[in-house]
């Protein structure tokens, strides 16, 4: 069942197979709620598989650019919206809303990829405007999820980048950035290129319940080892950790790292803004009922008794007890197996607009 949207209505009580939402409800800015109900005849089997479709969108701008004072970049590039990966806690879900589609299973579902987004970014390199710096890659989603097997719209962007000799940090848990191998180590050679993989649990369980249809742990740590052998500096993320859920894997997670070859760490703590928080409430009450209560305490002795706060400072790491604690076991492990390393930063004085057909030669 389907709205005049096109969002999908599921009926009360089925399961979704292989996707992280356990609803799809409508998002906020539409005027009316559409529901679903049960009238006795048996689709389990149709309502279970729901394909994943992608769209493709002309992309008029590449470069997104922020202000935001608690993250280290101002400016990224997202080759898709959406997410096949269909982690629960992704804290992009909202921006569905903005295209007429739920933030719950229509983010993992229905897909935007934007082909030709690398000839819009080669075009905005070369004003004589653009002043450079660094440029993040899945902050919003992941740029190596499924569909670019087949739409290949990050590796444009790589092309792009690689050519312009322009400083680059991916973040992603997807296994496809090691068909770019041939780009990125190159760009890492040159100082140009960090890499972050987002390892949220070593329990292959756990992951399959709450990230459907990314890679597995142990698939993520030989994806670190595979990019540390290629000469690449890897970031390992402990991203999100949930407390009372993941917060105990802190320390295993990022030994396991430090012998795949990681050379630095990060963590966030888990962030459960707008249409998120009732989608995660949901889904962790419908998957791990015995869990819900005391992880929604501790987020929420995490967030000032919400079940999130977008404050400036604390957005990332909450506040309190628990954020207090998690910081301090972070310390002392990162510590511990040498992943508290000052990692250079990227090199921008390389970056140089290469020569078109036509272009006029230097003189000198």
């Amino acid at each position: 069942m389907q709205d005049e949207n096109g969002q999908r209505a599921l009926l009360p009580g089925r399961r979704i197979r292989a996707r992280g939402a356990v609803t799809n409800a409508t998002g906020r800015f539409e005027p009316r709620r559409v529901e679903a109900v049960d009238d006795g005849w048996d689709m389990a089997e149709e309502e279970r598989l729901v394909a994943t479709e992608v769209r493709l969108e002309r992309p008029r701008s590449a470069l997104s650019f922020n202000k935001s004072p608690d993250i280290p970049f101002d400016r990224s590039i997202n080759p898709y919206r959406g997410c096949e990966h269909g982690c629960i806690y992704c804290f992009a879900r909202p921006t569905h809303a903005y295209l007429n589609l739920s933030p719950a299973l229509d983010f993992e579902t229905r897909l935007i990829a934007r082909p030709g987004i690398g000839a819009v970014l080669e075009r905005e390199l070369r004003t004589k405007s653009y002043k450079v710096a660094t440029v993040a890659i899945g902050t919003n989603t992941d740029p190596y999820q499924p569909c670019e097997k087949d739409h290949g719209v990050m590796r444009e962007v790589v092309e792009v980048l690689s050519a312009f000799n322009h400083p680059l940090a991916i973040t992603t848990k997807g296994t496809l950035i090691e068909r770019d191998l041939d780009l990125l180590a190159p760009m890492a050679a040159k100082g140009l290129l960090r890499v972050g993989v987002s390892v949220t649990t070593l329990d292959a369980g756990l992951s399959r319940s709450m990230e459907p249809r990314a890679a597995l742990p142990a698939r993520r740590l030989e994806v670190i080892r595979r990019l540390a052998e290629a000469g690449i500096t890897v970031r390992v993320m402990v991203a999100p950790v949930i407390p009372g859920l993941t917060d105990h894997e802190m320390e295993p997670i990022l030994q396991a790292a430090a012998e795949a070859g990681a050379k630095g760490a990060s963590w966030i703590m888990l962030r459960l803004p707008l249409e998120v928080a009732p989608l995660f409430r949901d889904w962790i009450g419908a998957r791990h009922g015995g869990h819900a209560a005391k992880v929604m305490a501790r987020v929420r002795e995490a967030r000032g008794g919400k079940d999130y706060d977008a404050e400036w400072g604390k957005r990332m790491r909450g506040e309190g007890m628990w954020s207090e604690l998690i910081g301090q076991r972070f310390r002392l492990a990162v510590a511990r197996y040498g992943l508290d390393m000052d990692l250079p930063a990227l090199r921008c004085d390389l970056f140089q607009p290469p020569a078109r057909a036509g272009d006029q030669l230097a003189l000198f």
